[in-house]
């Protein structure tokens, strides 16, 4: 009898081992928990990636702004009229972003338009005064509350106005 109970037992172990694995249920459990918090996941990190592509125009339209104060304080009380005259090695035009520059006596604009789903941005230099009637520079950085709103901002403005925000 000990042999056929270790027969048996040798039998059980060997048919335990091979039917072991996962089962249809515990595989679609897996397969739909992933699927949820990916379809969570992918959302967010979309957003942060035009997040990381739309801080390129920030950082740009910032030179810009500090370029055209220096250039006007420099130069005569004259703003630069294109992005080549202030010399800062920035192109008109990225894979994200394309950079237009206007200005007059009264002031200058950068436009950054965006590609598809980029918020536009503006930035805004003009000349004003201090509370000792002294003449200087101001500048603001706007930003489009959202991708469908169009950065025209035309020279000598000093406002970001109602679709835009300054940051």
């Amino acid at each position: 009898m000990k042999t056929e109970l270790k027969a048996k037992f040798l039998q059980h172990i060997s048919q335990k081992k091979r039917d072991g694995g996962f089962t249809l249920i515990e595989l679609l459990v897996v397969i739909i928990i992933i699927g949820i918090l990916s379809a969570i996941a992918l959302p967010s990190f979309l957003n942060q990636a035009n997040k990381a592509r739309e801080s390129e125009a920030r950082t740009y339209v910032g030179s810009i702004n500090r370029a055209q104060q220096a250039f006007y304080m420099e130069n005569s009380n004259v703003f630069a009229n294109s992005i080549a005259q202030l010399g800062l090695g920035i192109n008109s035009a990225t894979e994200n972003y394309t950079y237009n520059l206007a200005a007059n006596t009264g002031g200058a604009v950068v436009n950054a338009k965006g590609a598809a789903n980029l918020r536009d941005f503006g930035g805004l230099v003009w000349v004003g005064e201090t509370l000792g009637n002294e003449s200087t520079t101001l500048a603001k950085l706007c930003e489009a509350n959202n991708a469908n709103f169009t950065a025209n901002f035309a020279a000598g403005a000093n406002s970001c106005g109602t679709d835009f925000r300054a940051i």
